[in-house]
């Protein structure tokens, strides 16, 4: 069969690279094949339009298989990851019933927040009738109450016989407060640590030195920053525990990557592969065996993207992440979708079930494949490509004294938030989309009844404080979008938007699709139409429905005769805008028309401005 596959390709002349491109750059036109085809990203390296065998040939781990060190095509021989689901409940009883309800929907491994003050809650209530032998179980709490946590489920862990059985967490997170907060952690971290150690150890599979780079990722961090900031987090843990009297071995083992999942279907399974290969070689250096060296990651759904406004897209989002790091093979993974989608926790952990249902079924098929991007000339260019910028992140964190002296200076933190920076001007100029918020959203949805303040911890640890030092911002990309909107749902007088449409058909019908979508973001009021005969026709008719905007959507060509008209017609009756950026837009300012709204203006500022002028 093979040699027959051979003799079929044997019947085409091979082309080369070269070849490729320059009929790519014919096709072109004349367009410049960089500017118009290589994709500059955010991480610090190109994507090429087309990738060949050629282009891997060098890469050193194209050879390796799955749970062979180092590891990036996995840590072991079949893709059998967990699916996760956080455990609701404001009492003890409420929890357990719970975590036994999304068990039977499907789910394998549970997550308990015992945080804003929940850390007293009995534990043996909360897990009463789960088999921990079966069931995963991993437990976040407040820094300073995690050994007595750890306690807690140790002794039940003992009762139940499943010290060899059991896998789980109790997440130790010295650093959250100088992330969150700009506050050091008030206690001695590592012989806090140590202590930890010494109540988990007896437990094989209790892993305790979380890694919680999601963070940055709800942070707005780019993928390569993430990844860069968790190798030297993990490195951190294996310095600071070795110091402390602990076997690099011992450290290694109890370490947990919580790491996050963009969007960015194709690089974050890139990411996951280039971080076990990068872990490996870190862990490798403190002298940890190859077994030692594989990375145990936990990957939950970006908060960063998630929407308030259509926010069933949320779901949409989450499962193209999910798939992203099923394919990845990592540990285990968790859908987030924003639960301002559902009105009651009920209407949430039923639609949370669901998703995980259709994660069981795709289970099916997925575990039976080990890797399945590895060989692909984009995957394994794109590892290649995050590993090598990654590195230099994970270098000059090292280079810089290490993670826990950059985090005590606030330098990380501020690293993050420049990207998450960038990335919320890059939302408010709609280069990065978020469907139904800056693009195409749901004119006439109402989410003030949804809105809630994230809850404070009130556990006594002092996180409410200022930080000393600069901390995350966790504001979500939609969330400068969702303010505006809020604004005018607040507002006694709801701003209608008129599209004044005439002239040539395709542009009018094309622009007021534009200006509906643009002045929709605001949540204004909008009024289209099919078109007008003529400018008086229009203006007669905007004035009839009340219209506080009224947007002329022409042709280029037409608005030299059509705009002046127009707003001398209008004459201050209400605000004036043209759709488009025409060759005469400075004659037209220099006439007193101020706006225009195009593809080029900041969607943000611009709706900000007329709402500080409408909802006065």
């Amino acid at each position: 069969m093979a040699e027959k596959k051979e003799t079929l390709f044997d019947a085409f002349q091979p082309v080369t690279t070269e070849e490729w491109k320059a009929k790519i750059t014919a096709d072109l036109k004349g367009a410049d094949f960089d500017k118009k085809l290589v994709w500059r990203t955010n991480e610090g390296f190109n994507v090429q339009p087309f990738y060949r065998k050629e282009d891997i040939e060098n890469l050193p781990t194209i050879g390796s298989l799955p749970g062979e060190f180092p590891y990036v095509r996995g840590t072991r021989d079949n893709n059998d990851w967990l699916i996760r689901q956080e455990v609701e409940g404001a009492t003890a009883e409420e929890m357990n019933a719970h975590a036994r309800h999304i068990l039977d929907k499907g789910a394998e491994s549970i997550g308990l927040s015992l945080r804003h003050g929940k850390a007293e809650l009995d534990l043996a209530v909360i897990l009463k009738d789960i088999d921990l032998k079966k069931v995963e179980v991993n437990i976040v709490c407040c820094p300073g109450k995690a050994v007595e946590v750890a306690e807690k489920l140790v002794a039940l862990i003992k009762a139940a016989g499943a010290e060899n059985e059991f896998r789980g967490s109790v997440a130790y997170n010295p650093f959250r407060r100088l992330l969150k907060h700009g506050l050091a952690f008030p206690k001695d971290a590592a012989k806090e640590g140590l202590a930890l150690y010494n109540v988990v150890k007896d437990v094989k599979n209790l892993r305790c030195f979380a890694v919680d780079s999601f963070m940055f990722n709800n942070a707005g961090a780019f993928i390569t920053q993430e990844l860069g900031y968790a190798l030297a987090w993990g490195a951190e843990w294996m310095t600071m525990m070795t110091e402390a009297g602990m076997t690099a071995e011992e450290v290694a083992d109890r370490i947990k990557f919580n790491m996050g999942i963009s969007s960015n279907y194709f690089m974050e399974l890139a990411k996951f592969r280039a971080g076990r290969m990068l872990w490996a070689e870190i862990a490798k250096a403190y002298g940890v065996s190859d077994e030692g060296c594989k990375m145990f990651v936990h990957a939950v759904t970006s908060k960063f993207n998630q929407t308030l406004y259509d926010s069933h897209v949320n779901l949409l989002r989450s499962m193209t992440e999910t798939m992203s790091a099923a394919l990845a093979g990592v540990d285990s993974l968790e859908t987030l979708p924003f639960d301002l989608c559902y009105k009651t926790p009920d209407e949430f952990s039923e639609r949370i079930a669901r998703n995980q249902q259709v994660l069981l079924r795709e289970e099916s098929h997925l575990n039976k494949v080990v890797d399945p991007a590895g060989g692909s000339y984009y995957i394994e260019t794109l590892t290649a490509s995050i590993a090598d910028q990654a590195w230099k992140v994970f270098n000059e964190v090292e280079d810089n004294g290490g993670f826990a002296a950059m985090l005590a200076k606030g330098e990380i933190q501020a690293k993050v938030n420049e990207s998450g920076v960038k990335r919320h001007l890059d939302v408010a100029r709609r280069k990065e989309n978020l469907l139904g918020t800056n693009i195409y959203p749901n004119f006439n949805e109402k989410a003030l009844e949804k809105f809630n303040a994230e809850p404070k911890c009130n556990c006594g640890c002092g996180e409410a404080a200022d930080g000393a030092v600069e901390s995350l911002n966790m504001d979500r990309a939609a969330s400068q979008f969702e303010a505006l909107r809020l604004d005018t749902e607040r507002a006694a007088h709801r701003p209608k938007v008129f599209m004044l449409t005439i002239g040539n058909l395709a542009m009018r019908l094309a622009r007021a699709q534009f200006s509906s979508n643009f002045f929709g973001c605001a949540g204004y009021e909008i009024i289209d139409n099919i078109g007008f005969n003529t400018v008086k026709e229009g203006v007669d008719a905007a004035m009839e429905k009340g219209a506080d905007v009224v947007v002329l959507c022409s042709s280029d060509d037409e608005y030299a005769q059509y705009a002046p008209e127009a707003f001398k017609e209008l004459d201050g009756r209400a605000m004036f805008v043209v759709a488009g950026a025409p060759a005469c837009m400075e004659e037209l300012k220099a006439q007193g028309i101020e706006n225009f709204i195009h593809v080029k203006v900041n969607v943000l500022d611009t709706l900000i401005g007329f709402n500080a002028k409408l909802l006065k």
